[in-house]
């Protein structure tokens, strides 16, 4: 194939992560060493900045490794992000017209998109756009998020550092907890709408130092208050305190989110309902039920964008699937996402690449056997796949005491 010689554009979607500029490193990276793209464009607020041509170039931006290691360990999106769905390209062709004219005008002939499965569709439907267009133009999704929700790979960049996190809070949460013998409950919400990858890593610090959550509760299991109830009356039988963990997504047999109560209704562009406040509902419910000393902790924010807990395995391979990107679409891959794929044995992985057709808009649930019998907790096949994720810590650089981060807006 014909090596395509071009300029680049690169844009981050969705909710960001503590790993996704660590991604954008290495899209930056792989451009300068691919011998195709003359310069990196960034898209400020992903496709919707672009329609607006509010675009950076990113070429010069970062001239040494020390900037690109400080871009690296800084949270959130650097490029700004959004949540725009695009229309399908025969219901509004002004759009993608529009498209078209900024990837004409830049003589864009990459276009990267880092971000989730919803971010998956809009590779998805430019890519089907151009391949019936006579502009030569490559496509391609890079994976990201915490919620660990995509299919087709092995796991998400952004994911380990985030679990990371959610396993050491609750360690955390679980030492101070203990230091009293009153009887006390204590709810933890995590992220996760339909899949309960982040709160099962709050299964970890159990498995290996005995502090941890004593009942987990994912939105894989249909919730039943009962059982719950039940569930703890039991833990406190044996133990002064019970910290629980629970996916802000769980809900009833009938769909309704235990939360429900607490939330605004409000929905996103992707129709995808804002959740909170399922911590708070079971707090009320174990109040009324059992009596005694219970509270609720909404982890919320900070399972994102917690930076000073990064996974070193996270961040190496948000980097490594970065730079990646870049060579699969040098090598003439479009309307593809990579992908991890995790090696026999010793942990480690490769990259492949899937059809960002077949992941767009799927859900990637936390299997069966990953769940004990009893709906309240992970198995030890769960703390195998984990594991590996959230070891080794990445140094940060300090300036009075505070971390130093990379602002691009």
């Amino acid at each position: 194939m014909a090596l395509l010689v071009g300029n680049a554009i690169v844009g981050q979607s969705g909710g960001p992560t503590s790993a996704i500029n660590a991604t954008l490193s290495g899209v930056i990276k792989g451009a300068h060493h691919s011998g195709a793209i003359k310069k990196l464009y960034g898209m400020q607020n992903g496709i919707e900045g672009f329609l607006n041509e509010e675009i950076l170039d990113l070429t010069y931006l970062f001239g040494d490794e020390k900037s690109l290691s400080i871009l690296e360990t800084t949270p959130a999106s650097a490029l700004g992000s959004c949540r725009k769905k695009l229309p399908p390209c025969v219901d509004d062709s002004e759009i993608y017209n529009r498209i078209s004219e900024i990837f004409k005008k830049y003589d864009i002939r990459y276009f990267f998109y880092i971000g989730g499965n919803d971010s998956m569709d809009t590779v998805k439907k430019l890519d089907e756009y151009f391949r019936d267009n006579e502009y030569k133009i490559r496509i391609v999704g890079v994976p990201k998020t915490i919620d660990n929700d995509l299919v087709l790979t092995d796991h998400t960049p952004g994911f380990g550092s985030a679990a990371k996190f959610i396993a050491t809070t609750i360690k955390e949460i679980a030492c101070d907890c203990a230091v009293y013998k009153l009887k006390a409950v204590t709810i933890v919400e995590m992220m996760g709408r339909d899949a309960g990858w982040l709160t099962a890593a709050s299964g970890l610090p159990e498995y290996y130092t005995g502090f941890g959550a004593d009942l987990i509760y994912l939105p894989e299991i249909f919730f039943d208050d009962d059982r719950f109830i039940e569930d703890v009356k039991a833990k406190l039988e044996k133990q002064p305190n019970v910290v629980v963990a629970v996916s802000e997504g769980v809900r009833y047999e009938n769909g309704r989110y235990v939360g429900e109560g607490s939330q605004s209704g409000a929905v996103d562009a992707f129709g995808h309902k804002y959740l909170a406040g399922t911590a708070k509902n079971l707090e009320h419910l174990v109040k009324a039920k059992i009596g005694c000393k219970v509270r609720s902790v909404e982890l919320n924010l900070p399972q994102r964008c917690s930076a000073h807990s990064h996974s070193k395995t996270d961040i190496d391979e948000s980097v490594m699937i970065g730079a990646e990107a870049i060579n699969q679409a040098v090598l003439g891959k479009s309307g593809v996402m990579v992908a991890f794929q995790r090696n026999e044995g010793e942990y480690g992985v490769s990259i492949t690449c899937v059809p960002a057709s077949q992941v767009a808009n799927k859900v990637r649930l936390v299997p069966k056997e990953f769940i004990n019998s009893e709906g309240n907790g992970i198995t030890e096949e769960c703390i195998k796949y984990l594991s590996p994720l959230i070891l080794g810590e990445r140094a940060l650089v300090y300036e009075n005491g505070m971390p130093v981060h990379l602002k691009l807006r």
